[in-house]
């Protein structure tokens, strides 16, 4: 059984930035591909970014590309997203996601995944 705990989110005005935090326990960290995907208010949940094990590739979706960065430290078992530039639209719940069979694909496709409680982040404008 893998527990995500995300950390990081909060009220910030648009154009400011946040790092969210994913601590992840009960496995091999290492070994995942990871995730976040994001929930706003009214909408379906939807996919934000992926890193593949040891981070060696990494996807995004079209509204975030060039100003969220995915990344991992394995030695301490975190996934972090740093997010850049935000904007109001950006405004949801950040679930943080693992496929303990290290498939990136499963990621980008939200199959078979653990999901963490999810932390939110509020950008006003």
């Amino acid at each position: 059984q893998v527990q995500l705990v995300e950390s990081g989110g909060g009220l910030v005005q648009a154009g400011g930035s946040l790092r969210l935090s994913c601590a992840a326990s009960g496995g091999t960290f290492s070994t995942y591909a990871m995730g976040w995907f994001r929930q706003a208010p009214g909408k379906e949940r939807e996919f934000v970014a992926a890193i593949s094990r040891l981070g060696m590739s990494t996807s995004y979706q079209d509204s975030v590309k060039g100003r969220f960065t995915i990344s991992r430290d394995d030695a301490k078992s975190i996934l972090y997203l740093q997010m850049n530039k935000l904007m109001p639209e950006d405004t949801a719940v950040y679930y943080c996601v693992v496929d303990r069979r290290g498939n990136r694909a499963a990621v980008l496709a939200g199959t078979g995944l653990y999901w963490g409680e999810g932390t939110l982040v509020t950008v006003s404008s």
